[in-house]
């Protein structure tokens, strides 16, 4: 099994739920404040966007560390394949970074069902090992994979997932999958960090960024930080971006454990999954 190292910016930005038609302002407005991590998928449908927002900027292109993912519903070789190209094309770059395998399963049953995904899991990794080895992309890894479907890929792969992406924030925080990839050198990275922007009814949460004077968003971040994870925040205001870039400071220790301790039983407004009504029927 063939290992990669991997130096990625701790803090990203991620383009969840920001539209096709807004998306270039934000990545511009970001890369001016200087986010050098881009997060995409597929699925977010925002891919054109952002590489039109690429194409207008003066970085040089080895500078940024840009992300998609494989949509959740393809799970052959042939439209993992193919749909990677196709993101290369909308993205307008001669590289990807790093591409994930957006679920384990679609989305449409995405914890729903016991069919077992593991064979066409594996006919996916195929097709990101086969792009990375083409020099399409640069590294390869998953999303929202639990243990045993990382397992499933660690032992049938060539090449080593590099990165796991999975939920996790203050009150839903997955413990055990975080110790079982780095114990495995997998890389988390940590989506909705800030609860879906719900983490403000966590009442540790505001109790300790008052302490702090921190915002609860700047808590939670840093919290996932010193977690070990990378971050990919949401934000589409020049405000909330430059705000989440600064995280230069510490939690306690005990502070921490406060933190790992509070609860975050339901969510309120969020719809945590919008991908889902999306998902395309006929690729099931």
């Amino acid at each position: 099994m063939e290992e990669k190292t991997l130096n990625i910016p701790n803090i990203g930005l991620g383009t969840w739920l920001i539209s096709n038609d807004k998306v270039g302002n934000v990545v511009k407005d970001a890369i001016d404040l200087g986010y050098r991590h881009i997060d995409t998928a597929q699925a977010y449908g925002n891919e054109k966007g952002i590489g039109k927002a690429l194409k207008e900027i003066s970085i040089k292109r080895e500078d940024l560390f840009i992300t998609t993912k494989v949509k959740a519903e393809y799970k052959s070789y042939s439209k993992a394949k193919k749909s990677i190209d196709k993101s290369l094309k909308d993205l307008g770059v001669d590289y990807l970074d790093l591409v994930l395998i957006h679920s384990p399963e679609p989305w449409l049953v995405f914890r729903k069902t016991k069919r077992n995904w593991d064979k066409k899991n594996l006919e996916v990794w195929k097709a990101l090992e086969d792009s990375y080895k083409e020099g399409k992309v640069k590294h390869i890894g998953v999303s929202n994979f639990r243990i045993k479907d990382l397992e499933n890929i660690l032992d049938n792969c060539e090449i080593k997932p590099i990165v796991n992406q999975v939920l996790a924030h203050i009150g839903k925080t997955p413990f055990e999958l975080i110790k079982y990839c780095h114990d495995k050198n997998i890389i988390v990275e940590a989506y909705s960090p800030i609860a879906h922007g719900e983490a403000d009814r966590i009442n540790e949460v505001n109790e300790i960024a008052k302490k702090y004077n921190k915002s609860f968003a700047q808590i939670c971040l840093r919290y996932c930080l010193q977690l070990g994870m990378i971050v990919l925040p949401k934000a589409s205001s020049k405000e909330h971006l430059e705000a989440n870039l600064d995280l230069n400071f510490e939690i306690s220790e005990e502070d921490m454990e406060i933190l790992k301790n509070a609860k975050l039983n339901t969510y309120g407004k969020s719809n945590i999954f919008p991908c889902f009504s999306q998902a395309d029927k006929n690729d099931l």
